[in-house]
């Protein structure tokens, strides 16, 4: 009989001939998107003692203007594109008819320090200081400001027109670094002369803060036009100057961008101009949908009817698993695989998700277990997630209850201080975009984007599920992962815990929608051979594996059957015996090929 939850390894067993499974599997146990940040494994501080752990940027800006005319194309992606231009280059003026015509979210570096600034938030009061001292603020705060204000929501789902920024070839690097790149790079070439008659006549209303240009857009009035002022900035010697500033950083921060980089002459109409920039960001579009046309595969509706998927990157289950310890290679491969689809169901917007991976390594039951392999598992989710911008927090369950009461998971001891004295990377990832905590709504903060729970599971006369549902209902809509939880009742000495809200604590266990399931299967009361494995990855099919001796030294896992939803006991052994399955939606195979097999 066939075993999926062996309880020691290293044993010899004489084995039956019926392949039938002794125990049911365990009940299988879902991601939206919230605010997020910077890159963090690509980004660092140079200016201390600034850490951007603890800086929050609350801009408060409008995502768009009042009126907005947005073209509907079924892209894959939204526009992103930055403008460079001098200054009276007009590049104000194309940012609002751009924004006006495609509904981009507009980005400019002086909005972002003025809005943080006059919010009072740290990393406003950290630029004040500068700004104050009459010094530039530095290229750190700034970037943290703009890729902060990128990862927003509205700028994912709309798109995003940076306005004058990056300045620089180091500013153009860090957000290369960050994966903060462009579709196209525009640049308003304007002749010097042009650009400084257009600085010099200027003139500013100080009581209404317009600009208006005495040759090309005088005042109104008389009265106006005896109030107006010239700014300091605009005298033709300082024009000069900016305009020096100016090429020597936009030159070398254009170079980053050269592959996409298109010009257009700014001295003419803004008519004009924006007519080039309109036929130019509409033809990106149109480009954008032949290439997702021409790319794009049939999804099927996992809600409903599944078809078996094809999944390209996927090499096999890896054979020898009952060799101890597992190879670096067997570790990557699994932690790749539950990677993967874990990120496809958060980017289809899962928001409770589970993942069960039962390879000899993570299955407690087994003495081979270990929990260095559970934490290289979080490690690369975790340094995964935060490398795409997000905030990460991974909580390990403590203690619960008091006093003589007290109980906490044996096997999850000293997790919390592994988390703690694990490396890394070399960016700085952990204390910033990474933090380690506990299981409860208290851990949950305003700045998390996502929580990754580590095995959460009951102990005796204990049950954490209390703990998981104050924590997920602080979480809302952030998404929640729970990696190898096991949540079933464990007996308590009053035995209140199997009775009092277990219907309860089931519902809110089967809440969470399982995105990766792996589980080896024995034979009944053994641990050695493997008879076969099951394996889900999210959005595909459950499949079933028997493993085929094909050689002395030799083996290889060949599918038996798929499923739409995990397969029941008699599901399983229906398929090692080459039976049809008694529910024919339910399960599929090639049983004349099977039968040569068995």
């Amino acid at each position: 009989m066939l075993n999926s939850t062996p309880t020691s390894f290293y044993r010899t067993t004489t084995l039956t001939p019926s392949p039938l499974l002794s125990t049911p599997l365990p009940s299988s146990s879902s991601c939206t998107h919230h605010h997020s940040c910077l890159h963090p494994r690509h980004f660092s501080f140079h200016s201390q003692p600034l850490r951007l752990s603890n800086l929050r940027c609350h801009t408060h800006l409008p995502s768009t203007p009042k009126k907005t005319f947005k073209l509907n194309c079924s892209i894959s992606e939204p526009l992103k594109v930055m403008i460079s231009g001098a200054p009276a280059s007009g590049k104000g003026t194309q940012c609002e008819l751009i924004v006006q015509k495609f509904g981009l979210v507009h980005i400019s570096t002086g909005d972002l320090l003025r809005a943080e600034v006059g919010a009072g938030t740290e990393i406003g009061n950290k630029a004040k200081e500068f700004m104050n001292a009459g010094q530039l603020v530095p290229d750190e705060i700034v970037t943290a400001m703009v890729a902060a204000r990128l990862t927003r929501e509205d700028a994912k789902q709309t798109g995003w027109l940076l306005d004058g920024y990056p300045r620089s070839y180091g500013q153009a690097q860090s957000l290369e670094k960050m994966q903060i790149r462009p579709n196209v790079y525009i640049v308003l070439d304007v002749p010097d002369e042009i650009l400084i008659d257009r600085c010099v006549g200027r003139r500013l209303d100080p009581v209404t803060g317009k600009i208006y240009h005495l040759k090309f857009f005088p005042p109104d009035t008389e009265e106006i036009k005896a109030r107006l002022i010239t700014r300091p900035d605009d005298t033709e010697e300082k024009v000069k100057s900016r305009l020096n500033i100016y090429k020597q950083n936009a030159e070398a921060a254009s170079s980053v961008y050269s592959s996409i980089t298109h010009k257009i002459d700014g001295s003419q109409s803004k008519e004009a101009v924006f007519k080039e920039i309109e036929s130019l960001l509409s033809q990106l579009q149109q480009d954008k949908v032949k290439i997702m046309k021409s790319e794009e595969k049939p999804i099927p509706d996992t809600k409903k009817e599944r078809t078996s998927l094809s999944q390209d990157n996927w090499r096999g289950i890896p054979t020898r698993l009952n060799n101890i310890p597992h190879s670096r290679e067997i570790r990557k491969y699994f932690y790749d695989d539950v990677l993967q689809a874990t990120q496809r169901a958060i980017n289809d917007g899962k928001t409770r998700v589970k993942v069960d991976i039962n390879i000899p390594e993570l299955n407690p039951e087994m003495d081979v277990y270990r929990i260095g392999t559970l934490m290289e598992l979080v490690r690369t989710l975790a340094l995964s997630f935060a490398d795409d911008g997000k905030r990460v927090k991974v909580c390990v369950q403590g203690s619960m209850g008091e006093g003589a009461l007290a109980g906490m998971p044996l096997q999850l001891a000293g997790t919390r201080k592994i988390l703690e004295f694990m490396d890394w990377g070399d960016y700085g990832a952990k204390g910033t975009f990474i933090n380690i905590g506990s299981i409860g709504a208290a851990e949950v903060e305003e700045e998390d984007d996502m929580f990754i729970l580590v095995a959460p599971q009951n102990a005796v006369g204990n049950c954490i599920i209390d703990d998981l549902r104050a924590m997920t209902n602080a979480a809302e809509h952030r998404p929640v992962i729970l990696i190898n939880a096991r949540l079933k009742d464990l007996p308590g000495s009053s035995g209140i815990m199997q009775t009092m809200g277990r219907d309860q604590r089931l519902k809110y266990a089967a809440s969470f929608e399982s995105c990766y399931f792996f589980r080896l299967l024995y034979y009944a009361g053994t641990q050695y051979p493997i008879m076969g494995a099951i394996r889900m990855t999210y959005p595909y099919q459950y499949e079933l594996y028997k493993r085929v001796d094909e050689s002395p030294g030799k083996e290889k896992y060949a599918i038996l059957s798929t499923f739409p939803e995990r397969p029941t006991t008699d599901e399983i052994n229906d398929a090692f015996e080459g039976k049809p399955s008694k529910d024919p939606r339910k399960t599929s195979g090639i049983w004349g090929f099977l039968n040569g097999i068995l």
